[in-house]
């Protein structure tokens, strides 16, 4: 199924109307476990692989701390429900950089405790890693990534945004992120397609972006919202040309598969892992919860998670 993004959606999608109506599969196996275990989301597929390699085996290494990794991705909505239902089941989770501001803007994430972190992690991470309620992790970007069977080395590639909304000069089945969560949706790039210069983008003309979309919409098999989604699709030669993030092409070129990444207009992005408000054994859990971090920020700063996921560390 398709998700269908337009105005009204882009510009709920930072209020509460986006919660969603249940919980979701995230707290229900929560909920499952055991109340003396630290609940994190990882991510899903090789990257939720990749985070209990890099944090969750080492924290427990060296703690003595359980944790139970959630192979699923968090969201805003979730979080929020969550703390203004008083039940809290997620210890730490991380989301996007507009959901976690938003979190904090409404007061529903705890503050990081930096007093426990050590001077050379905290010195080694860049400003906007370090923010009062959430530690940035991974940073990113959002790429274009085409077959080159399609597309190879003898004939013309796509080098811009413009060209992805080219199809006459350059066929084939497309997919781009579904911006369901309103910050990370494929706005700068419609902006870009439709020939606005790079240093224009902002503040960006929400009409312009759908009108650049819906050219592109009848060529766009499948609106993503996670890497798995993009990463399967890819693997499958299901589109031509995508929006994905780099760390997913490129684990699958690294695989093997007939895919090369233009990095050409690609659009950097970070997501922050956060503590929701509150929840059971409040106080002990944040302890544990902070510790977690500040681990985590350490192997930032020795930058230890690219050897096992093609990612970049928030550390200068």
């Amino acid at each position: 199924m398709s998700f269908c993004i337009n105005r009204r959606r882009f510009m709920q999608a930072t209020s509460s109307a986006m919660a969603v109506g249940t919980l979701s599969s995230v707290v229900r196996r929560a909920s499952a476990q055991s109340s003396g275990e630290l609940r994190v989301t990882v991510g899903g597929g090789d990257v939720g692989k990749a985070t209990i390699e890099a944090f969750v085996k080492p924290f427990e290494a060296e703690t003595g701390i359980k944790v139970t990794p959630i192979t699923d991705d968090a969201n805003m909505g979730q979080i929020e429900l969550m703390v203004k239902s008083s039940n809290v089941t997620l210890d730490v989770g991380y989301v996007g950089q507009g959901s976690a501001l938003t979190l904090a803007g409404k007061g529903l994430l705890e503050k990081i405790d930096y007093s426990i972190y050590k001077k050379e992690d905290l010195d080694g991470m860049y400003g906007f890693a370090k923010q009062p309620s959430g530690i940035a992790w991974p940073v990113y970007s959002y790429n274009m990534v085409y077959n080159t069977e399609s597309f190879p080395a003898s004939k013309p590639r796509p080098m811009t945004w413009a060209d992805f909304w080219d199809v006459e000069k350059f066929p084939g089945i497309r997919t781009l992120v579904s911006g369901q969560y309103g910050s990370e949706g494929p706005w700068e790039e419609a902006l870009l397609a439709d020939g606005v210069p790079a240093d224009q983008l902002y503040p960006m003309d929400i009409d312009r972006i759908f009108a650049s979309l819906d050219k592109i919409k009848p060529h766009i098999r499948k609106w993503w919202g996670t890497g798995s989604e993009i990463q399967q699709m890819l693997h499958d030669k299901a589109v031509e040309i995508a929006q994905s993030y780099d760390g997913r092409a490129l684990l699958l070129i690294d695989q093997g598969a007939p895919a090369e990444i233009n990095r050409n207009q690609a659009k950097l992005q970070w997501d922050y892992w956060v503590i929701p408000k509150g929840g059971p054994m409040c106080r002990t859990r944040r302890s544990s919860s902070n510790l977690l971090l500040a681990l985590t920020a350490r192997r930032h700063s020795r930058s230890c998670s690219p050897k096992v996921q093609p990612t970049v560390t928030p550390s200068s």
